[in-house]
């Protein structure tokens, strides 16, 4: 990647978290970080490149965090992402996410194609591997970090939706409480 690529890529990255990326046009963008829609093209091919590379960009956000994430017991696993989620300063990020993981949906074969799946498959591989060995290799292993994901990815939701974090933090707390726990 050239520097200058590099650096436009920063610069539209920090646009998009601010502006979102559903009626993002490239000529306000490009005015809003120096440069012009044709340096864009040229340097990404086309909008949907641009906007491929803007979400590997927050996914490399996301990866930073799941691959610093300690080893440890599921629920403090979750507990730890729970906190990264709530945190005030990651809502443009979430956001984008979940703008993103909408779009794979409804649009499958474009520029957001298997956004969604991949996310899943990286939240999964994290709390998987907080898990002992044999539990993490049984069908029950799978359900209890697919639930803790389900309620991780809705409680973020609920947050970004109405602000409440301290109500849906007590959620979270609660449902953690039950995991790894017999029939949990």
């Amino acid at each position: 990647m050239t520097a200058r690529r590099e650096e436009l890529l920063e610069r539209a990255y920090g646009y998009a978290l601010e502006h979102g990326l559903a009626s993002m046009s490239l000529r306000p963008l490009a005015e809003a970080i120096g440069s012009s829609p044709r340096v864009l093209l040229f340097l990404f091919g086309s909008k949907d490149g641009l906007v491929r590379a803007l979400l590997e960009r927050a996914r490399a956000d996301e990866l930073r965090f799941l691959g610093s994430a300690p080893p440890g017991d599921l629920a403090a696993i979750a507990w730890r992402v729970w906190e990264w989620l709530a945190a005030p300063d990651r809502r443009g990020l979430l956001t984008l996410w979940v703008e993103a993981y909408a779009r794979s949906l409804v649009e499958p074969d474009g520029p957001w194609s298997g956004f969604a799946a991949r996310t899943v498959d990286d939240w999964l591989e994290l709390l998987a591997a907080s898990q002992p060995v044999p539990r993490r290799r049984t069908a029950s292993g799978a359900a209890e970090r697919t639930a803790v994901l389900a309620v991780l990815r809705g409680a973020m939701l609920d947050v970004l939706a109405t602000g409440d974090v301290a109500r849906t933090t007590a959620a979270v707390r609660g449902q953690l409480q039950s995991v790894g726990k017999p029939n949990g």
